[in-house]
């Protein structure tokens, strides 16, 4: 079978028998792999912090999620780990009742994810509007760069000559060769530096203990009762509706910027089973990672599952096995690879004057809201699903102003005709009743609907409603010219709504 890559930048599909086939393939995928390990490390670190836990559960945890999701995902290239936004939703359960109720809180998450991938969860995704996917990449590159402004205040000075050092190598390295990742260059040479002159900055080692010990299977130790699923059912819940949600957005992601498509569906279940996983062996959950995800699919340009799998694996090999050669990488390597992928996520298309010229104002309100919004909160899912609100809102107001009425009177008097223009919803139909003469209107009134349609029991209550207000007047009305859909929907609901009442 021939490779499926088509493109030297590697942006269609390329399978994990076409790397293994090709050292220039496979060396790209390994060093991919490589470089997000070191990326993860200390993420992973800052979020096990925001859980309230040590840093060796949100190590093990992206780990084996990085493993698991590396077989079972539906998304080739995507990182899977530990996560701020999960992170912020199980910290109360740590506080409050320590680290076997967080444990069984992910393991309860991962089966309900399993529950809604298999239900179909993902096929929700359809209803993201493009306005809301620009949004959120755009937050998310907000958020990137926000998260390493901590890294910049009340640090040494050289921390930023070394930043803007790492910056220009990010920016140069790849205008000479792609061969070897451009964050893997300035990560190593910017640790040189470090090393080599004895340069007193912020390490890595400085953000946590790393673990000496592999993780171990391990069964949490909770009650088996309604009580103890009172306590954890609302948290896992939220775990699992964030861990989608920022998992298919990602997905979907990587979908446009490799030009090829993945299964959500398999996606949604295999969060599941990896963040199971990752509480059976004593970690905190999590969900697709967008940082480090863009690492390697645009920074390092990996494309299989070897870069997802290495990723993990790396990540276990560095903070058991090296952990003391890690712990001395500066952090002003890894803000320096974090400020370019946010520089690189962000969508600067969408903010260009001709772009916003073109572009409907309820679009660019849309995508607006959804940065601002999330970016308030910190949190992705809750920007993402309020700003499908507003898109929904803002939308129903649009339609609502296609639906016209034509009146038109026989030239006999005895008759009056209504043209209903439009589709007829709960935002439609909510005036439609405003739109005729009662009084004035002759002993008979027809309503023609042959151009609209009735979908929902709203605009059968406002139809009802007209029909009722007429008789009060002595009138007859005939509702003509609907299509079967709609007739059938009418005939089904009609006088049983209490329109007239």
């Amino acid at each position: 079978m021939p490779p499926v890559l088509t493109s030297t930048d590697g942006r269609f599909a390329t399978s994990v028998r076409d790397a293994l086939r090709s050292p220039r393939l496979l060396t790209r995928e390994v060093l991919a792999g490589l470089v997000v390990a070191l990326a993860l490390i200390p993420e992973a670190i800052a979020f096990s912090i925001i859980a309230g836990v040590d840093p060796r559960v949100g190590l093990f945890s992206s780990f084996v999620m990085a493993v698991a999701i590396a077989f079972l995902g539906g998304r080739p290239a995507m990182i899977s780990a530990a996560t701020g936004a999960v992170a912020l939703v199980i910290a109360p359960v740590m506080r409050d009742h320590g680290l076997d109720y967080l444990l069984a809180t992910v393991i309860l998450g991962g089966v309900i994810q399993v529950a809604l991938g298999l239900l179909g969860v993902a096929k929700l995704m359809r209803f993201i509007p493009r306005s809301v996917m620009v949004g959120f990449v755009n937050a998310l590159a907000v958020l990137i760069f926000l998260s390493q402004l901590e890294q910049l205040v009340d640090v040494p000075w050289m921390v930023y000559p070394l930043v803007i050092a790492g910056l220009l190598l990010l920016w140069l390295f790849p205008k000479l060769t792609r061969v070897i990742p451009a964050p893997l260059v300035a990560i190593v040479l910017l640790t040189a530096v470090v090393v080599v002159f004895a340069i007193d900055v912020p390490t890595v080692g400085d953000q946590g203990a790393l673990p000496e010990s592999l993780p171990f299977l391990l069964i949490p130790n909770v009650p088996l009762t309604l009580e103890t699923l009172g306590i954890i059912g609302p948290y896992a819940l939220a775990l699992a509706a964030v861990g989608l949600l920022e998992s298919l957005m990602t997905a979907k992601l990587v979908d446009d910027i490799t030009d090829t498509r993945s299964s959500k569906t398999r996606e949604s279940w295999g969060q599941g089973v990896a963040n199971v996983l990752s509480g059976l062996f004593g970690g905190m959950g999590g969900c697709a990672m967008i940082g480090q995800t863009m690492i390697n699919v645009k920074a390092s340009g990996a494309r299989t599952r070897i870069s997802t799998f290495l990723a993990g694996v790396f990540l276990l090999i560095l903070v058991v096995v090296l952990g003391d050669v890690v712990a001395i990488i500066p952090m002003a390597a890894l803000v320096a690879v974090m400020i370019m992928v946010s520089a690189l996520t962000f969508d600067w298309h969408s903010i260009l004057p001709s772009t916003l010229k073109r572009m409907p104002k309820s679009e660019t309100a849309v995508m607006v809201a959804t940065v601002a919004l999330t970016v308030i909160t910190h949190n992705l899912a809750i920007g993402v699903i309020l700003g499908v609100v507003v898109a929904a809102v803002l939308f129903a107001r649009r339609v609502a102003h296609f639906t016209t009425v034509e009146r038109t009177v026989s030239a006999d008097g005895t008759e009056a005709r209504y043209t209903v223009v439009g589709e007829l919803f709960f935002a439609s139909s909510n005036d439609l009743t405003t739109q005729f003469e009662y009084v004035a209107d002759p002993p008979r009134v027809v309503i023609d609907m042959t151009r609209s349609h009735v979908w929902d029991a709203s605009s059968v209550a406002a139809l009802d409603a007209i029909t009722t207000k007429y008789e009060r007047h002595g009138a007859t009305v005939e509702i003509i010219g609907m299509n079967d859909a709609t007739t059938r929907f009418h005939g089904r609901l009609s006088g049983g709504l209490g329109a007239g009442h």
